[in-house]
């Protein structure tokens, strides 16, 4: 069955398969692909003819997205995903689901996107679950006698059968399905981002660091919590609410509590003079006490949740009441954004509370196109409150979708395994999704360390208290150690602000796992290293299973940084560095990249590792980020004993006046002097941005590495 392709974007080719009326990601967010940008991404075809993708019937009337895979081809993306990176060789079930605890696919952001390694990436536009048989089912014409091996004797034997196809069973109604040109893996995610509206770039102050109370703190409570953390010496951006901010909640009111917060605008004026913005937990279940429910009746689902309302948001009319009440409530009187929890949920799971699929909404969506839809739906709807008042917000959100590059929210989730928020960090990257490793709880001082150390290196550091009661100094010992990286990371404000603008213009990912930086080649050497050191592992060995490293515990931050956290009982580590040099942020150890090195430290650091020649925009650790018309010192760090250079970005953080142009890119280069030694220049629009009022050169050197002010 032939398809007929057109190009809908540099280097993005489309075509339409059935009639799919219905509203998807794509049509939902409304996003300008950003043309400019992808033009200056070149010319380029696919590492295969269009034609080889091509449609098959399947059982039960239902058509068959076929596509070829080379050898030793990796697949990677389908959304945020916690069990495995290579998702080559797997079936994908994408469905919304608040609980994944089992590798099928179903997650909090389910995207129906990956990417190769040969550097294209696939997008299939759907509001439906989608399957995906990503090498994982062996057509019986593809199969040959070879492939049918005696598992008694053969070591080689495997349970999955490599697959020389990728197989999408697509929804009865059809569905748009894009192609997104590279030539390398990093470029086809850039072209999908950027055909997605581009990267978000977040306001300063949502770079800080952010602490949720607990749930049923009153005003006082929560502005006696904010003021240690300046007592203490610790920087705090963002102080979150949750559920007990509201009059009721599950379902909610999205009014505040009379007795626990008596004057809402006074309180959030009084943050705001400490420093401090204000988030608010809300889910989509509208309580019968809420003013809203009357009139948002007839515009919600069939079923109940929690004995609330699932407003149908895809209406104009309901959107409306919401912004309104929002606005008045919330934006008018100061807060900053909101913290949209549940809008996931799973009817399959033994706690099940989420509409059913069978479940039908006033616009016609369904339950199941509702659930996938939700996260995206309240993300864009808040994202463009908060725009119509040209001003900038981020969030947190617990489902989302495809297309979602362009909205300033970042994942979390209720589980809670390290290792597991580590890969969920390095898996955002290829889909357009952020994650935050948030930490809540520890079982002792080395689990707390190395959890606020992952989370200082993430795109949103928070500290969730909500049910713990924890704080930043909860494990005396650690105290310094914590006040430490937290510090770090407002130091790295400068940095990691200008890796967002990248996102932005460029549709680069400021967090983005090993495959964006190591090339296949380097890949296949590691592998080979570690595999030759294994026999079948003799616990699983009834599946022939091996450990095959997928180097999912390690990430880069922008182009400079390499971050390899350890987790509670580790000391030591493996790290996988591209090519050339790298030096030890702190240690100023020398390493030579291209291959594996060991590492081991103490719990007083995090393994970070950056590239010889990089020079890394740092600033004061100031308690909050600046705001508008504020100013800090800019220390421009490099490291190393090569040349080097790096972008600088500015504009005032807050507002959308960036959009209009009112913005710079600065260019800070390092060069060799005849003495041997190195002098720094830095060049752009203004001789500094607006945000620093002085400017001093650092150079690290070979065994000394990072120092503290």
């Amino acid at each position: 069955m032939t398809m007929t392709w057109t190009e809908a974007a540099p280097g993005v080719w489309h075509a339409r398969i059935g009639d799919p009326r219905m509203l998807t990601p794509l049509t939902l967010i409304e996003a300008e692909p950003k043309l400019d940008a992808l033009k200056r991404l070149g010319k380029v075809d696919p590492p295969f003819e269009r034609d080889s993708v091509h449609m098959e019937a399947a059982g039960g009337g239902r058509r068959m997205l076929v596509l070829p895979l080379a050898a030793n081809e990796k697949l990677y993306g389908t959304g945020l995903q916690f069990m495995r990176t290579n998702q080559r060789g797997r079936t994908r079930y994408l469905r919304v689901n608040s609980d994944p605890k089992q590798d099928t696919g179903e997650t909090h952001a389910p995207v129906p996107f990956f990417v190769s390694d040969r550097g294209y990436g696939v997008l299939i536009d759907t509001a439906r679950a989608l399957t995906m048989h990503l090498g994982s089912s062996v057509h019986l014409e593809g199969t040959g006698k070879e492939d049918a091996k005696d598992r008694n004797r053969d070591a080689g034997w495997r349970a999955t059968v490599p697959s020389a196809r990728a197989e999408i069973r697509l929804p009865e109604e059809g569905a748009d399905v894009y192609i997104f040109g590279g030539p390398a893996l990093g470029d086809a995610v850039c072209r999908y981002n950027l055909f997605c509206g581009g990267g978000t770039l977040p306001p300063k102050w949502g770079l800080g660091f952010w602490h949720r109370v607990p749930a049923l703190f009153s005003a006082e409570e929560t502005l006696a919590e904010a003021k240690e953390f300046r007592r203490r010496d610790y920087p705090c951006d963002v102080i979150g609410l949750e559920p007990g901010w509201h009059s009721s909640s599950y379902p909610v009111t999205y009014e505040w509590d009379p007795e626990r917060f008596p004057d809402p605008e006074r309180f959030v004026r009084e943050l705001a003079d400490n420093g401090f913005r204000v988030n608010l937990w809300e889910h989509p279940y509208v309580s019968p006490e809420s003013g809203l429910y009357a009139a948002l009746k007839p515009l919600s689902g069939n079923y109940s949740v929690w004995g609330g309302l699932a407003p149908d948001y895809s209406l104009p009319e309901a959107r409306e009441l919401y912004v309104k009440q929002h606005q008045e409530k919330h934006v008018a009187i100061g807060v900053s954004g909101y913290k949209l929890d549940e809008c996931d949920g799973s009817e399959l799971t033994n706690n099940a509370w989420m509409f059913p699929e069978h479940a039908s909404f006033p616009s016609g969506l369904d339950g199941e196109q509702m659930r996938q839809l939700y996260g995206l739906m309240f993300q864009k709807m808040t994202n463009d409150m908060y725009r119509s008042a040209n001003r900038r917000t981020f969030g947190l959100v617990r489902a989302s979708n495809a297309a979602a590059s362009s909205l300033p929210y970042v994942l979390y989730s209720d589980l809670y395994d390290h290792k597991q928020f580590i890969r969920a960090l390095c898996n955002s990257s290829f889909g357009g999704l952020l994650w935050s490793p948030e930490v809540r709880r520890a079982r002792s001082a080395e689990d707390w360390v190395r959890r606020m150390q992952t989370v200082c290196f993430s795109p949103l550091a928070m500290l969730n208290a909500w049910g713990d009661g924890t704080k930043p100094w909860t494990f005396p010992d650690a105290e310094p150690i914590i006040r430490r990286y937290i510090k770090l990371r407002m130091r790295l404000l400068p940095y990691l602000y200008t890796a967002f603008a990248r996102y932005l213009e460029e549709g680069t990912p400021p967090f983005r796992a090993m495959p964006f930086a190591v090339t296949p080649e380097e890949f296949a050497r590691a592998e080979n290293m570690r595999l030759e050191a294994q026999t079948i592992n003799t616990s699983e060995g009834a599946y022939g299973k091996r450990n095959v490293p997928q180097w999912d515990d390690q990430y880069m931050i922008g182009d400079s940084l390499l971050v390899a956290p350890l987790v509670e009982g580790e000391k030591e580590r493996e790290v996988l560095l591209p090519s050339g040099s790298w030096i030890g942020f702190e240690t100023g150890e020398l390493y030579e990249g291209g291959g594996v090195v060991k590492v081991r430290s103490g719990i007083e650091t995090i393994p970070v590792f950056v590239r010889d020649g990089a020079v890394i925009p740092m600033t004061s650790a100031l308690p909050h980020a600046l705001r508008p018309g504020e100013q800090a010192p800019l220390e421009l760090v490099h490291f190393g004993t090569a040349e080097g250079e790096c972008r600088l970005y500015d504009d005032d953080g807050i507002t959308l006046e960036h959009e209009c142009g009112v913005c710079g890119w600065w260019r800070a280069v390092v060069a060799r002097t005849e003495d041997g030694g190195f002098k720094g220049e830095l060049s752009g629009p203004a001789p500094l941005p607006a945000s620093y009022g002085s400017v001093k050169w650092s150079f690290a050197r070979m065994g000394l590495g990072y120092h503290d002010e």
